[in-house]
């Protein structure tokens, strides 16, 4: 049977999940359409999915057409899943991108429309929603072709719009099939789809050009064509809610878009090449990855090339291991189906199987081939940790393996100068369900705003003394040394001592008590960086001085001397990247210099500006929730760390009283 392998992409809300109902009620896969708002959708079955409302993963879901055997990939629209949105896209052979006709094109849309770019990937756009009030179907088609770029054309056109949305009209269809208010309307799309049609195939534009007349069968012809190949978008009006376009909808993903084995050979990092067919090697790659309760981890695979049946030994290339599962699975909705053997163009499960991770190639051990690793953006956002109680500090560490074992965009560390455990992740709602995950696997945590970890330096040179020096009976303890501190990059410990005033086996232990000192700065206690000290002079007792005690002098010297030297307080800054439509630009601009910002550079893209800046870490704590009211959910952003710079003096201040306070 035919395969099509379609991922339906959105930004949040713009009812993919309810037009994938729609879709399985409407080709009989179910017998009765669930709700997104009563939680009994075929995609969103999670406890999380039904608790918030919408797509936490990807569903996989399954329904014939036309004796064509169609896999649904429902991708979640909230950016922060980010995985699941890329696993999804990389995974199908086309693209459905939802399109709200009341909100427009939205920064989701931009992303998921990038992503189907970037691999080349044929795609229809749907209009949603175009049976609600404000639906407005040519003005949504002229966002999306201005600010997505590429040759979308609407194929289909709405007969009523809102509450009259009653059907589609087909642009092709001949003069006489048209209804009468909407010929005008036709005819005008059907020249612009006809120019696109042709340009698309040179013998067609040469007799167009020639004034020869193109029939009507030969166009549609054409056109299949265009859309399968990736060189024309064709765009329809849908109400999953009425049932209105779901049969064009349906056809026109069963005639025009590719199936598996027309896409063409695959490539490996090494340029060997796979065709997309059962009779070639096997090869396939876990796009994503999911804990389940009871099964355990489960990995889902899209079959490249060959055949596996159970049974088989397969090599993981990416991590050199090999494995055979005794058991296949297809899924549809929360069902795993068992099969005898997944073949090309089969989204497949594997279950009990620890060695798999996003983004691993499988390959048949005599024919290894590896795939490109999935891209995943950096860490946006952070929160620390605070388990409730000790039998949750003990059981959190199992925990996070688990949930990293499933979301590879989460990122846990432990911030060695605060000593926080961090949790990083695409947002404040990603952070949330992660922690929402860690107390269904028993494990309760708070959260709050990660520390922010000053460091102090020095802005002038001093020097001083340091005299360690205890007499309690038999041997004393004695080490005195003088030390001077300058503004340097980074750490540098040198000597310049002359005439043995202090003996060279104790310049490792002044380096020590150095190193103590500069744990702790003279401001706040901060740890001390970019400074260069050397050791000037001294003076040793024969029978009195030791290690420990030249260690203890080095350490009072360079806090003497730190205390003389200017001492200033530096913050972490993070190069931040906003991306958001251009009329946000002075909102998010004015925004920045609230927030202490340098502008580093304003980049356009069509209706789209890229800002850059650096801004301090501390101004940025609040900004995933700031920039998502700025912009009404069309920003995005990106931030790595940038250095250090100098804290304002009023804000110094504040800093360290705040510091001593909560250490006193």
């Amino acid at each position: 049977m035919p395969v099509r392998i379609v991922s339906l992409a959105a930004h949040s809300g713009a009812g993919k999940t309810t037009l994938s109902e729609a879709l399985l009620h409407r080709s009989g896969a179910i017998s009765r359409a669930g709700r997104v708002e009563d939680g009994t959708t075929q995609s969103d079955h999670s406890e999380e999915e039904r608790q918030h409302g919408f797509s936490i993963r990807t569903g996989v879901l399954r329904l014939q057409h036309r004796d064509v055997s169609i896999t649904l990939l429902d991708t979640p629209g909230f950016a922060d899943f980010v995985r699941e949105i890329r696993g999804g896209i990389r995974a199908a052979d086309n693209v459905l991108v939802v399109v709200s006709a009341t909100g427009g094109v939205e920064v989701g849309t931009e992303r998921v429309w990038t992503t189907a770019d970037r691999f080349g990937m044929p795609r229809i756009v749907v209009l949603s929603k175009m049976d609600r009030e404000r639906a407005h179907f040519a003005a949504t088609l002229a966002d999306i072709r201005a600010t997505l770029g590429g040759p979308t054309v609407a194929a289909y056109l709405p007969d009523g719009e809102g509450p009259d949305f009653r059907g589609l009209v087909d642009v092709l269809a001949d003069e006489d099939q048209l209804p009468d208010g909407l010929r005008s309307a036709a005819a005008e799309a059907r020249s612009l789809l006809t120019d696109a049609i042709v340009e698309t195939d040179d013998e067609l534009m040469n007799r167009y050009l020639e004034g020869e007349d193109i029939g009507t069968e030969e166009l549609r012809a054409a056109f299949y064509r265009a859309v399968h190949a990736g060189q024309l978008y064709p765009a329809l009006p849908v109400s999953a809610t009425t049932g209105v376009g779901l049969d064009e909808l349906l056809d026109l993903m069963v005639r025009s878009l590719r199936s598996a084995a027309e896409r063409g050979d695959l490539t490996g990092v090494d340029g060997q090449t796979r065709a997309p067919t059962p009779e070639a090697p096997f090869s396939a790659r876990v796009w994503r990855v999911s804990m389940d309760p009871y099964v355990g981890k489960v990995a889902h695979v899209r079959v490249w090339s060959g055949t596996l049946r159970a049974g088989d030994t397969v090599r993981n290339t990416t991590r050199g291991v090999e494995l055979r599962p005794a058991h296949l699975y297809v899924a549809s909705g929360r069902d795993l189906q068992e099969v005898p053997e997944l073949s090309a163009g089969m989204i497949g499960v594997l279950t009990k199987s620890p060695d798999l991770h996003t983004g691993d190639t499988l390959a048949d051990p005599q024919h290894p081939i590896e795939y490109d690793p999935m891209e995943l953006p950096d860490v946006v956002y952070t929160v620390a940790l605070h388990p409730q109680t000790r039998q949750d500090e003990d059981r959190l560490g199992d925990a996070l393996t688990k949930l990293l074992e499933e979301d590879p965009t989460l990122h846990y560390s432990r911030e060695p100068q605060t000593g926080e455990m961090l949790l990083g992740g695409m947002g404040e709602m990603h952070t949330t369900i992660a922690v929402e995950k860690l107390a269904a696997l028993g494990v309760r945590v708070s959260t709050t705003p990660p520390q922010i970890p000053y460091r102090e330096t020095i802005r002038a040179t001093a020097q001083a003394q340091g005299r360690h020096k205890k007499q309690s009976g038999g041997h004393g303890q004695f080490g005195d040394c003088v030390v001077r501190v300058q503004p340097g990059s980074g750490y540098h410990f040198g000597s310049a001592v002359v005439g043995g005033a202090i003996p060279g086996k104790y310049l490792p232990s002044i380096e020590k008590g150095v190193q103590d000192a500069l744990v702790k700065g003279s401001l706040g206690g901060f740890p001390v960086q970019d400074v260069h000290v050397t050791v000037l002079d001294g003076s040793y007792h024969e029978v009195d001085s030791s290690d420990l005690a030249f260690r203890m002098a080095g350490a009072l010297a360079v806090r003497n001397a730190l205390e003389q030297a200017r001492p200033v307080l530096l913050e972490p800054v993070m190069l931040l990247r906003v991306r958001a439509p251009a009329s946000f630009t002075g909102d998010l601009m004015s925004d920045l210099q609230t927030r202490r910002a340098r502008v580093q550079g304003m980049e356009p893209e069509g209706s789209v500006f890229t800002i850059s800046a650096v801004v301090p870490q501390s101004e940025l704590q609040t900004y995933n929730a700031d920039l998502r009211s700025l912009t009404g959910d069309r920003g995005a952003y990106s931030v790595k760390p940038f250095g250090y710079q100098e804290v304002p003096e009023h804000l110094s201040k504040k800093v360290i009283e705040e510091r001593r306070a909560a250490q006193a």
